[in-house]
């Protein structure tokens, strides 16, 4: 059961190691783009690639769904991202069990964006954690880790892929080793908790600290992106990184060729903007067809 990118390489990889993959369940196909046609899921994609059974229930819960699980003879299920809570007549089906891929160090940041919290929130580590699923928000027993730090400037795009590949093999050999693994209860007061990302979390709050906006940048990638308001139109912050000088927050600044914008304590150079209904480009590149005037700041 799963639905998104992160989703495919645990696919692939239980399929390599030999596994009978009886049926995939994704969430439904939906409307994608400025067209708004039917987009498939990624997991389906790749299922259908593989040769195998896709299932895409509105609604996983309803009876009809529950029972065709039942007929199907599971001895396990496996969940990576699917995007519906399983109910409890689901979770005991399998008779070894629902396993879970989740990509961040249980039981830090719980939650439906754990990738892009960890980055927002500054962390320097993160990984992968299989466990046993239960009625809880990611609260099952835990089964195996894979830890990694997190590169300094490092994007949620580019670690999702990482650990993607490192979920599906820690996946691979959590189902080789399960008879064997003693599971681990998840201390609940050292949880945190990564809630899905809303298009407000983008804001910048000018008031924060350079690295926190910046980390907030590298975090919020591909959505819902960094912005501030610039003239009354939404100016998107897609690459940032800490400079030199200290002015008032949300000030902007030009000195050569660089675009910089002032914080609580410091200032951010901009990398990579993109105004409203324009084109993403570099800050060069941007004060090329931009006449900044002296004072405008950025709210």
């Amino acid at each position: 059961m799963g639905t998104p990118a992160f989703a495919v390489p645990t696919l692939e990889r239980v399929v390599q190691a030999g596994h009978e993959v009886v049926a995939v369940f994704t969430q439904p196909d939906r409307p994608k783009g400025r067209g708004q046609k039917d987009a498939m899921p990624p997991v389906k994609e790749a299922a259908l690639r593989l040769g195998l059974a896709v299932h895409q229930p509105e609604r996983v819960r309803r009876p009809e769904v529950i029972e065709q699980l039942r007929a199907m003879g599971l001895e396990a299920m496996v969940v990576v991202g699917y995007g519906q809570i399983l109910p409890q007549a689901i979770l005991d089906i399998p008779p070894k069990g629902i396993i879970n891929v989740h990509a961040s160090l249980l039981p830090k940041y719980r939650g439906a964006a754990p990738i892009q919290w960890a980055i927002a929130r500054g962390e320097t580590r993160t990984g992968v954690t299989t466990m046993k699923i239960d009625a809880g928000l990611d609260t099952g027993d835990m089964l195996l880790k894979w830890e990694t730090a997190i590169g300094p400037e490092e994007t949620a795009l580019e670690l999702g892929e990482r650990l993607a590949v490192a979920g599906a093999d820690l996946l691979v050999k959590t189902l080789a080793e399960l008879p064997a693994i003693v599971p681990e209860k998840q201390d609940d007061a050292q949880s945190t908790y990564a809630p899905i990302l809303k298009k407000e979390d983008g804001r910048i709050d000018w008031s924060m600290s350079a690295g926190e906006i910046v980390n907030r940048v590298r975090g919020f990638l591909p959505w819902p992106g960094c912005y501030g308001s610039l003239r009354g139109q939404r100016f998107h912050i897609w690459k940032a990184r800490r400079a030199e000088g200290s002015f008032q927050a949300g000030e902007l600044r030009v000195a050569g060729k660089g675009l910089y914008v002032g914080c609580t304590g410091g200032a951010i150079e901009l990398l990579e903007v993109q105004l409203e209904g324009k084109k993403r480009m570099t800050a060069a590149a941007f004060l090329n067809g931009f006449i900044l005037s002296g004072g405008e700041t950025l709210a």
